[in-house]
């Protein structure tokens, strides 16, 4: 048990602070029952929670006090909520029962901590993650709110993630990069998204998070210096417009940084956009759109403007309700300064997303982009046969990504997730159009049905009623709506064409006098198939050859298959690849390696030195991956239950490859002799493989090494970074 830190009294002092903070937070309206349901809440919550600690070793209780404060002051939620915060881990961790907190509080309150109470921990183990996740994303079509309270949950677990286990850390923090921080974006909660965002990298690459972090510190007075210098001369222009505004710099996020440096290749030094100016304006709602404009036109008066950086998401929103205009200008010194204009209104909705949205939701002519969002999400739900891995992957694929916005030949305008396709075009204008598909143009051009759609595309799909779907569609679709709409019609054609073969079967066995019921599940298993109607459908195929029948004896009635007959998946035994070793090379769980059968991952290569984990294949053994691998994040949020703690023996020497990028000037066979000459000759590493290839002035190469450690990686980067005429080096998977 953790060790008590406070006395009692001590103890009841703070856990009485931070109600009295919880309660100051709030900002919103309430009545007496409000605050007789917060107060009664509280209490039950005190006294659920009164033995349970924390990792860190403080009281539990301060845990769901914090998330409510959360709830009202970060995200803007009600008295509901906060209510529902506070006893969101009494169904799940306590002896307070739903029906006990349906009966204090009612039906609505209810509903709200049921949906925030995980499934039991008997659930099946192989899915429990993504059926967690599907039970909470599937309250969205009912009430956001437990989604919002969940995020709530999320962030304060990871601000306080320091006293758990590093490999409990690691998975936490890519359940949230994975599901939260993206589902913040979506609920247009920017805030929130960027400290997910930032907490998970100080988790899974924290050399890197605290690097940076150090570098933006010693140059904030710098660059507080030059936001005051690229403002001032935008001040009296805009007081001229005779309006209430507010003008700010910020610096952009530790992760939003990292991302640059690494898709630019760029040291940070030479990131000059490491800060936004924001512009907002308060005026009325018909004012907005012409004073914005007003705004951008002083601004690119003052500073140049680079015009293929605008983005207008006034004149036509994100689908989160994100409204604002963005422009990059060149500031002073030649550096480029990103500027967001937008009104207090808009900025509200940034800030709050969801929450702020039902605000101003009466004043707002636009239609609802919440409510067709949320249309996607039910559309989702409707697919039944839908396991949890394919409703989380589904729900990423369409609900997360990046959109296009494309239109009809009438001009109206249809937003799809970035990669849709024509085909996808086609199902999202109606059923019927996507089923009787025959041919699509795109901006008068005829285009395959998988052509993948871009911004301002205008879409002309033809039909014809003969057309049918057909399982290859399913490969030239990704919107969930057209997989279950073609999946729905290839069922209902396996059960039309079915039908002929359960008829050939039911004849076949009336000629062995057997009865149909009593034997057709056991004929369907014994070929390997699912259910009756992949049978019945095999049959009609021919795929099944039904006089194999009269070959097995027959018992009461029944047909009796020999075992051995029943199509069996092989499962090949892992390979060892390593050699017994004196001394284990990786310890699983702090148990020696060589326990196991493991390998090292292909897709990220570890080194000895590099952050790594453990996962348990279905059916390829052990292998080890970096944590901040390619795959790191979709193996540990849903497969959490085969991760395991891996680490590094010391003292073991043995050899690693690295595969390394290199680009700079090309100035001919001196880089070559130049670069391979300090791996070589100066720091006398081997070089496995080394291809190179200039075009106008600038050269790529590919380096894979052979090094023992990250130590060794690291030099060997640093070195070659040094060398004139090279501009980058990174490791790549």
């Amino acid at each position: 048990m953790p060790e008590v830190l406070v006395s009692e009294i001590e103890e009841r002092r703070l856990i009485q602070r931070a109600y009295r903070k919880l309660l100051r937070s709030i900002k919103t309206d309430m009545d007496d029952t409000d605050r007789r349901n917060i107060r009664m809440a509280y209490e039950i919550a005190v006294d659920a929670h009164s033995k349970q600690r924390r990792k860190s070793g403080e009281p539990y209780i301060l845990h769901p006090i914090e998330v409510a404060r959360i709830c009202a002051e970060e995200i803007g939620l009600g008295p509901t909520a906060i209510v529902a915060a506070l006893l969101h881990d009494t169904v799940e961790d306590t002896l307070v029962t739903l029906p006990e907190i349906r009966e204090k509080f009612g039906e609505k309150i209810a509903n709200l901590v049921d949906g925030l109470t995980k499934l039991k921990s008997d659930y099946n183990r192989t899915s429990a993650q993504a059926e967690n996740f599907k039970k909470v994303l599937s309250t969205l079509i009912y009430d956001v709110r437990v989604v919002l309270i969940k995020m709530a949950d999320r962030l304060h677990n990871m601000r306080t993630l320091g006293a758990m286990p590093r490999h409990k850390q690691m998975r936490i923090a890519a359940e949230t990069s994975y599901i939260y921080a993206p589902l913040a974006h979506r609920l247009g909660l920017y805030n929130l998204k960027t400290e997910f965002q930032d907490l998970c990298m100080k988790v899974m690459e924290r050399e890197q998070y605290d690097e940076i972090a150090q570098k933006l510190k010693t140059t904030r007075t710098e660059r507080n210096q030059y936001i005051e210098e690229f403002i001032d001369p935008l001040r009296d222009q805009l007081d001229s417009l005779g309006i209430k505004y507010r003008i700010h710099g910020r610096p952009k996020s530790i992760s939003s940084i990292y991302n640059k440096v690494r898709k630019k290749k760029v040291p940070f030094e030479e990131i000059y956009d490491l800060f936004a100016v924001r512009i907002i304006v308060d005026v009325a709602k018909r004012q907005e759109k012409p004073i914005c404009w007003q705004v951008y036109s002083i601004v690119t008066d003052v500073h140049t403007p680079i015009p293929e950086r605008l983005k207008d998401w006034i004149t036509t929103p994100k689908s989160n309700g994100y409204e604002s205009l963005h422009t990059t200008v060149i500031g002073p010194k030649g550096r480029y300064v990103e500027v967001q204009i937008r009104s207090e209104r808009m900025d509200e909705i940034a800030e709050r997303g969801f929450a702020a949205h039902w605000k101003y939701k009466d004043v707002s002519p636009q239609q609802d982009t919440y409510e067709t969002w949320l249309d996607s999400v039910r559309e989702i739900m409707e697919d039944r046969e839908k396991d949890a891995f394919e409703f989380v992957s589904d729900f990423k694929t369409n609900l997360f990504s990046e959109e296009v916005f494309v239109y009809t030949p009438k001009g109206d305008m249809k937003i799809l997730p970035k990669g849709a396709t024509a085909l996808d075009f086609a199902f999202s204008i109606h059923t019927d159009v996507g089923y009787h598909c025959t041919a699509v143009k795109v901006n008068n051009k005829l285009v395959p049905m998988g052509y993948k759609l871009e911004n301002g595309d205008q879409v002309t799909v033809t039909t014809s009623k003969n057309q049918r779907p057909s399982e290859n569609w399913l490969k030239l679709v990704v919107t969930s709506r057209a997989k279950s709409k073609i999946k729905s019609a290839i069922k209902e054609e396996i059960r039309d064409l079915g039908s002929l073969g359960k008829e050939t079967l039911t004849r076949k066995l009336k000629q062995l006098k057997l009865d149909f019921e009593a034997n057709v599940d056991a004929i369907a298993k014994h070929f390997g198939f699912k259910n009756r109607q992949e049978l019945f459908f095999a049959i009609y195929n021919e795929r099944v050859n039904l006089t194999d029948l009269r070959n097995y004896s027959i018992e009461n009635g029944k047909l009796i298959f020999n075992e051995t007959s029943l199509r069996t998946k092989v499962i090949p035994a892992p390979r060892k690849t390593r050699k017994k070793e004196s001394k284990p090379l990786i310890t699983i769980n702090g148990e020696p390696g060589d326990q196991y059968n493991y390998i090292l991952a292909t897709c990220c290569q570890p080194v000895q030195g590099d952050d790594i984990f453990a996962f348990v294949g279905s059916n390829t053994g052990i292998k080890i991956h970096r944590i901040n691998c390619p795959n790191a994040e979709h193996l540990m949020s849903n497969y959490g239950y085969r991760t395991l703690k891996a680490e590094w023996s010391s003292d073991v020497a043995s050899d690693f490859i690295v595969d390394l990028l290199i680009s700079g000037i090309d100035d001919g066979p001196g880089v070559i002799e130049r670069v391979t000459s300090e791996i070589s000759s100066n720091l006398g590493l081997n070089i496995r493989s080394f291809s190179i290839e200039g075009n106008e002035g600038y050269f790529e190469g590919k380096m894979s090494l052979i090094v023992s450690n990250t130590n060794q990686m690291n030099q060997a980067i640093n070195a070659l970074k040094s060398l004139d005429g090279v501009s980058s080096v990174t490791r790549t998977e």
